[in-house]
């Protein structure tokens, strides 16, 4: 969330998408799309002092609930998968077929290593 936080300053600042991509070594995309998500949540610079990383996350990246009708799957543990992942022997398949031994109905694997992509890519 540094990065998020290092893009609303910097827009603060007066810089240009571009140059703030350049800056903090993000796609322009990616400067357009955590701007757009900050404005829509209503935050600006600067950020209040007690919202933390794990407040601004659930801010800029809310999971919206599933369409009516629709059934949502049991979420994994990411972070505990994390830690798994560390050990030696342990892989993701190995992961997934316990997720799924406990959760049958939930995501198939390749949606299951997208998720989990997702997920670890937004820790940086």
């Amino acid at each position: 969330m540094r990065c998020v936080r290092e893009i609303l300053r910097l827009k603060h600042e007066g810089l240009s998408d571009r140059a703030i991509a350049r800056s903090t070594r993000v796609a322009r995309s990616t400067v357009s799309d955590y701007l757009g998500r900050a404005a829509a949540a209503g935050l600006v610079w600067p950020l209040p002092a007690e919202l933390t990383d794990g407040a601004l996350e659930a801010l800029l990246f809310v999971h919206g609930g599933a369409a009516p009708g629709m059934r949502r799957k049991p979420e994994p543990d990411w972070p505990s998968l994390l830690r798994e992942l560390r050990r030696p022997g342990v892989t993701l398949m190995l992961l997934w077929q316990e997720y799924r031994a406990g959760a049958p109905e939930g995501y198939g694997y390749s949606r299951f290593c997208e998720l989990y992509g997702e997920w670890q890519s937004r820790l940086a």
